[in-house]
C-alpha cells in the first residue's frame, strides 16, 4: 500500500495530475480540496489566506481518509498542497510518498488567472510561496511540463505499473 500525495502551492497542477495519475494507475484519486470546510472556502473566496488553526481540521480529515483507504488495502493517489513539514506529518508516515510539482511563480499566477469561477484568487498564491517549506524528501517534479510528461515522470521515478487496459 501507499498513498502518493501531489503537493505544491495553487496552480500546480495537483487535481489535473491526480486525475491523469489515477486514470493512467488505476488508483483512486481524492482531491483535497473537496474536503475543505465550508469556512475554509469563504475566507479563501474572500481573499484572506488561511491559518495553520484552519487547516489543521482539513488535514485530519485527508490523514483520515488515507487511513480508512490502508483500513481496505488499498493505495491512493491525493491532492493536498502539503505546504508546510508540521502540515506533512499529520498526513504523512511509512507509506506516504511527497510529489511535489514544483514550478515558476509567473507560470502559476497565470494559471490561476485562467481559472475563473475558483475560490483560490490569484492574488493570494504569494502567500502559499510564503509559507511553503521544501522537503528534502518529495520527489520533485517540474509542472511545467504537459501532463502527459509529468505523469510518465511520476510513474517512472515511484514505480507505478500502468493499468491495463
Amino acid at each position: 500500500m501507499r498513498a502518493i500525495i501531489l503537493m505544491g502551492v495553487a496552480g500546480s497542477g495537483k487535481t489535473t495530475v491526480g486525475q491523469a495519475l489515477s486514470k493512467a494507475s488505476g488508483l483512486p484519486f481524492h482531491d483535497g480540496d473537496l474536503y475543505h470546510p465550508v469556512a475554509n472556502i469563504r475566507k479563501m473566496a474572500s481573499g484572506i489566506p488561511l491559518t495553520d488553526e484552519d487547516r489543521l481540521p482539513w488535514l485530519r480529515a485527508l490523514r483520515g481518509i488515507i487511513d480508512e483507504e490502508f483500513a481496505r488495502g488499498q493505495s491512493l493517489i491525493m491532492a493536498c498542497s502539503a505546504l508546510k513539514r508540521s502540515y506533512r506529518e499529520i498526513l504523512g508516515g511509512k507509506h506516504v510518498t511527497f510529489v511535489h510539482l514544483r514550478c515558476e511563480y509567473g507560470i502559476l499566477y497565470d494559471r490561476l488567472r485562467s481559472r475563473p469561477g475558483h475560490y483560490f484568487r490569484p492574488e493570494m498564491l504569494q502567500s502559499q510561496f510564503d509559507a511553503l517549506e521544501e522537503s528534502s524528501e518529495a520527489l520533485v517534479i517540474d509542472a511545467s511540463e504537459d501532463v502527459e510528461s509529468i505523469v510518465q515522470a511520476i510513474q517512472t521515478r515511484l514505480t507505478i505499473q500502468a493499468r491495463s487496459a
